[in-house]
């Protein structure tokens, strides 16, 4: 916008200084050739009061001299002959430049004329005799000073046009400055409350509209985080309603005696608590964020999930299914923080334990590159129907709330991954979790949000 309106008022200015600056430029060269002839006007009109006394050579020679243009040179009388006086003959005063025959046509129409020569033009002045007769008065104006002062005149008019120019690119340029600044702190305040800086505001400055575009985006900002408030609240709220069924469990589980069933009861039991803690502690505790969730944090992956896989085996144990574990022998590091990964893995895990039959095997295979872990987990069950209503947030056809696989994939795009469904070798479901080990960029993140959620070929 800056330099649209730098180059909108560069236009104008231009166009406004040649419709100005043309015109005059023609009208003072005008000007000063009217005041080159003037001047030579006058010249010939001194003689006008010597040549309708006398023709006297001697006398008009005087006359002459005593002129600016006669001293100069450039002066000359030019006397006809006179019938009335016995031997007259033309008389030439001074050195002639004009034609013959322009000197005739003068004497015919008996008025001013200006007749080009080399070097400049002359002005010749008919001036009537006392015995009848038209003698010619010729003016020699050199070109010079036709054209005395044009050209620093259209010097200076050339200047002042360059001067508006400049001037009006200058005020155009500020203004633009003071157009362009509110709106990219707009932008940038947007930006940042897009990736989760929601103490981002913009100062109310520059045109009335940008004002109230500031004024209606710091509302809405204000509004955002009252909501992310209240839904913190609320979140608090339903995990703190849990702990009076959670007390009922732990003191059922205390009474179950003792077994590895009792024991594996007594410490779900136990975990459970410990996650509503944590949720409740989380949401009251919860700020603005300053960046993505993960960064700055991380974990060992394979660490986290041999931690896991040891809690669900023993369920799998339980209800016979056969279990597989490959790629988690070496450290892994990414930048996701344990809990988050614990849960993810407890989704995906959950979900093959609530929607394949008992005895259905399932595998983690573990593999990773310079800039990614992959991990899939895949089972012998049935598989999905529908694998794209299966990512969709809250949607879901077995029973459950359809939130698991949500967590999974809001976890892999902040690092700039993806999930994806597919067939496994199993025979049944295989979900490909794809982590970057670099960390989330701005531009991995809006591509990740963008990024349609599409399953992998069976």
């Amino acid at each position: 916008m800056r330099w649209a309106l730098v180059k909108v008022a560069l236009a104008v200015t231009v166009m406004v200084v040649l419709a100005f600056a043309v015109p005059l430029g023609l009208v003072i060269k005008e000007m000063a050739r009217d005041r080159a002839f003037s001047n030579a006007e006058r010249q010939a009109a001194a003689i006008g009061p010597t040549l309708s006394i006398t023709t006297d050579r001697d006398a008009l020679e005087r006359a002459v001299a005593s002129t600016q243009a006669g001293a100069a040179g450039r002066m000359a009388v030019h006397i006809p002959v006179l019938p009335d006086v016995k031997g007259s003959v033309p008389v030439d005063i001074g050195r002639r430049r004009a034609a013959q025959k322009d000197l005739e046509a003068t004497r015919k129409v008996v008025r001013a004329y200006i007749s080009g020569v080399p070097g400049g033009s002359t002005l010749l002045q008919p001036t009537a005799l006392s015995s009848g007769e038209i003698a010619i008065v010729e003016v020699y104006v050199p070109e010079a000073e036709v054209t005395n002062g044009v050209a620093a005149a259209w010097l200076v008019l050339a200047g002042v046009g360059v001067a508006l120019v400049i001037g009006s690119v200058a005020v155009a340029d500020r203004l633009g400055v003071r157009m362009v600044r509110p709106a990219q702190r707009l932008a940038g305040a947007a930006h940042d409350l897009g990736e989760g800086r929601l103490g981002a505001r913009v100062p109310e400055e520059g045109p009335a509209e940008l004002r109230s575009a500031a004024a209606a985006f710091n509302s809405m900002a204000d509004q955002v985080v009252q909501l992310l408030a209240n839904e913190r609240e609320l979140a608090a709220d339903l995990s703190h309603r849990l702990r009076t069924p959670l007390t009922v469990l732990r003191l059922n589980a205390a009474s179950l005696g003792d077994g590895p069933a009792a024991d594996q009861t007594r410490a779900a039991v136990e975990q459970l608590e410990r996650e509503v803690d944590t949720i409740i502690r989380t949401a009251r505790e919860a700020k603005p964020q300053t960046q993505p969730t993960g960064v700055g944090a991380g974990c060992d992956a394979c660490e986290v999930i041999r931690d896991r896989m040891a809690f669900w085996s023993a369920l799998a144990e339980d209800e016979g299914r056969e279990v597989r574990l490959a790629g988690v022998d070496r450290p892994l590091r990414i930048p996701v923080a344990r809990p988050e990964l614990a849960a993810a893995l407890d989704a995906m895990l959950g979900n093959v334990f609530r929607h394949t039959p008992e005895g259905t095997a399932f595998s983690v295979d573990v593999h990773s590159s310079d800039d990614a872990v992959i991990v899939l987990v895949s089972d012998a069950g049935p598989g999905i129907a529908d694998p794209g209503a299966a990512l969709a947030r809250g949607s879901s056809g077995g029973g459950s709330t359809g939130l698991g696989l949500d967590i999974v994939r809001r976890i892999a795009e902040s690092t700039g991954g993806d999930v994806r469904l597919g067939r496994s070798v199993l025979g049944g479901t295989e979900v490909r979790v794809w982590i970057g080990r670099g960390g989330p960029t701005p531009t991995s993140r809006i591509r990740a949000r963008r990024r349609p959620r599409r399953p992998s070929p069976a």
